[in-house]
């Protein structure tokens, strides 16, 4: 087992990558913290882990607010022990141009997106360096390497986390803790559903030159191996996995 004996807390753990994380880190020997807005989907995550022998607590929160911040990692703590593994996976992906999206989803975006990142990190890192070391994981997404029309705050938040994921890379190294980033493609989850099947199939003929449909659990699967030892000189880089979009500038 890659993961045996650590303690993993993934953020938006009730569905999508999120979930299929969760379900990963438990199979590899991890003790879960599943934490979602939605109590209700952690619990149902957290039950199926514990179903099939794995050990898993379900933490409700909003992970933009400070104090749940805290408060979810003190869960975390009193249940299952200090993290060694934050994959901070929550995150909203609303649509419209700089001058049609509402000031309110530009703030819930960016807050969810990029600022939770900083609060979880916050309390997470000192535990960490306490423990010796650790590993920090952000979904980012290829918008954040590339602007997409239509997608300003997005855009801008996963741009914004890219950087934030390097400079924790780089300013707590020589506390032997790692973090990178996962840049996903147009993935099979449920933050996709709005998209018709008819303008995903276009979308993925056009821009995605390998065939078929990036799955939540072939993401999950990179993230289980940035979270081993198998990785452990891998820090401040950004995975990409999108069926080779990012590979030029068109496919």
């Amino acid at each position: 087992m890659k993961l045996r004996d650590k303690v993993a807390l993934v953020t938006g753990g009730g569905s999508g990558i999120g979930e299929a994380s969760c379900y990963a880190f438990a199979r590899e020997g991890a003790r879960v913290a599943v934490a979602n807005r939605t109590l209700a989907k952690a619990e149902a995550v957290a039950r199926s882990i514990e179903a099939k022998g794995g050990r898993a607590i379900a933490i409700g929160a909003n992970v933009a607010r400070s104090a749940d911040a805290q408060r979810m990692i003190d869960e975390a703590v009193a249940e299952l022990g200090a993290p060694d593994i934050v994959f901070n996976n929550a995150g909203v992906s609303p649509a419209g141009r700089i001058t049609d999206i509402s000031e309110a989803d530009w703030d819930q975006c960016l807050n969810i997106d990029l600022k939770s990142v900083f609060l979880i990190a916050r309390c997470a890192i000192p535990l960490m360096i306490e423990a010796g070391g650790g590993v920090i994981l952000n979904t980012a997404g290829t918008f954040g390497m590339r602007a997409a029309a239509n997608k300003a705050a997005y855009s801008v938040a996963k741009a914004g986390l890219i950087n934030l994921t390097r400079s924790i890379a780089l300013d707590y190294a020589r506390d032997n803790i790692r973090c990178n980033a996962i840049c996903p493609g147009y993935v099979d989850t449920p933050l996709n559903t709005g998209l018709p099947p008819a303008e995903r199939d276009a979308f993925l003929e056009q821009y995605q030159p390998l065939r078929g449909i990036i799955s939540a659990d072939e993401v999950a699967e990179l993230a289980v191996y940035l979270a081993s030892d198998a990785a452990k000189m891998i820090t401040g880089q950004m995975f990409v996995i999108d069926g080779g979009q990012q590979a030029g500038l068109y496919a």
